[in-house]
């Protein structure tokens, strides 16, 4: 089903979004818990995904909007999904040689977004973050207090204490974006613990997208990150 382009007009909560499709006034799902303050400007073009099930509240969801001339990705579901295809179809180099692959991997009371393993008895989790705030050339997460994205840290510095690999891997969905830092601005606890995590062995991998309404790619090779204040 093809994208319907939209003026975006405002955000009444951080669920929905009030956009202009022909001169009228639609209500579309906003499937992105981020504030997304830079991006989302009265009068900034959207493109929508219609949906077909009568179910929803909502006919459309909002999936990329132009900024900078640029077309940005802001359906953070999709990052998990653009880095894990990416994994098994041999991609990203620094997470290749591994058989099994699976999402949503259960492990004591967290819950990681892809685990890894292979014959070897290797085995490792990623957790991933789709990054949309971009600062002139410099991308930025988060783009508000992430309690649940520091947790996530957090669990994988224990998964690592406890022999594990483990990766936070920063998928850039904003062409802009040369390089990566965490946001210390908006949320220095999650800084903090991002920095805390490093020093602790949690591997740090920062990828971008090519974004096209007739697809998304990743591009092959990783951006430089710098976790100072």
């Amino acid at each position: 089903m093809d994208y319907v382009k939209a003026i975006f007009k405002k955000r009444p909560n951080r669920f929905i979004a009030e956009v202009e499709i022909d001169g009228e006034i639609q209500i579309a799902h906003v499937p992105n818990t981020g504030r997304c303050r830079e991006l989302l400007v009265e009068d900034a073009a959207v493109w929508l995904k219609p949906s077909d099930n009568p179910k929803r509240k909502t006919k459309y969801s909002l999936h990329f909007v132009e900024n900078r001339g640029h077309l940005v990705s802001i359906y953070s579901q999709q990052a998990n999904e653009i880095v894990y295809d990416a994994i098994k179809s041999g991609k990203i180099k620094e997470l290749s040689g591994y058989d099994y692959h699976q999402r949503e991997k259960t492990i004591d009371n967290s819950r990681i977004d892809i685990y890894l393993s292979n014959e070897n008895g290797e085995e490792c989790f990623v957790e991933v973050k789709g990054v949309t705030l971009v600062v002139g050339l410099e991308a930025r997460f988060p783009d508000a207090p992430t309690e649940r994205g520091t947790k996530h840290l957090k669990e994988l510095i224990k998964l690592k204490k406890e022999g594990f690999r483990t990766v936070v891997f920063f998928l850039i969905q904003h062409p802009l974006g040369k390089s990566f830092r965490p946001n210390w601005e908006n949320d220095p606890v999650f800084s903090q613990t991002l920095n805390e995590a490093y020093e602790n062995g949690v591997e740090i991998l920062v990828y971008k997208c090519d974004n096209r309404l007739d697809g998304i790619d990743l591009l092959p090779e990783s951006i430089d990150f710098d976790l100072s204040q």
